[in-house]
């Protein structure tokens, strides 16, 4: 996506998708951009660990030596982020954008799915109506998960159904009784107990687990009756085939 009207002043917003995690699963155009803008923003969890997205593509923009901005978030998933981050965030970019800089925003998968990247992109907006925005797909955890598992998501005329987060058991119920395959991007363990008594809930088909998709922790698990609450991370799926 790239937005048209924009000011020749300004730089360029860039909002990038780095994959799933396997940095050679970044894309060339990605790579490219990454190596030529003068400014990374990204997303960093209050607990102190690094950026995902960042550990991603060190290796492919430390020459250039870009500038750095950390937009800090809750790693507590309950605690929502506020108004004042985006805002602030907004407007550090915005700064950048007036000198001429092109910026951009680094999000793991795919910057149209389940992202982050449209809060920036929205609240730099605010500050820049004329902003200058170009969107550069990757690809998703959905897809890499896929492709560990070794089993397609849907076929010809099937149905499929991604879930950022289920509230109840009948929730996922009506989602697996539409689709061919459901796919959850967030699981705890109640839900995933839940799951493991297939047959209690009338469910047929096979429910794979996937860790880390493309990563040196990977992990693709067929049983899930052998997880617990333990082997849950936030980079993981559930697949649900009907």
């Amino acid at each position: 996506m790239t937005t048209n009207g924009g000011n020749d002043e300004l730089g360029t917003l860039y909002g990038i998708g780095v994959g799933p995690g396997d940095p050679e699963l970044l894309t060339l155009k990605a790579s490219r951009a990454l190596q030529e803008v003068g400014v990374i923003c990204f997303t960093q969890l209050d607990d102190g660990q690094e950026s995902f997205a960042l550990g991603v593509v060190r290796g492919v923009f430390e020459a250039a030596q870009p500038e750095l901005i950390a937009i800090t978030i809750p790693s507590d998933d309950d605690t929502p982020v506020s108004p004042e981050t985006w805002s602030n965030a907004a407007e550090e970019i915005a700064s950048r954008l007036r000198e001429g800089r092109h910026v951009a925003f680094i999000t793991e998968g795919d910057p149209m799915l389940y992202s982050e990247c449209l809060q920036v992109l929205d609240s730099v907006k605010t500050v820049l109506p004329d902003l200058n925005i170009e969107v550069i797909p990757g690809v998703s955890s959905v897809m890499a998960a896929a492709g560990s598992s070794g089993k397609p998501l849907v076929t010809y005329g099937q149905r499929l159904t991604i879930l950022p987060k289920v509230y109840g058991i009948d929730d996922l119920m009506e989602a697996i009784t539409n689709s061919d395959t459901t796919v959850l991007m967030e699981v705890n363990d109640d839900l995933l107990q839940a799951l493991a008594d297939r047959e209690k809930l009338g469910l047929v088909g096979t429910v794979t687990y996937v860790r880390q998709a493309s990563t040196a922790r990977e992990n693709v698990v067929e049983d899930i009756s052998q997880l617990s609450g333990e082997d849950l991370d936030y980079f993981s799926l559930l697949i649900i085939r009907r």
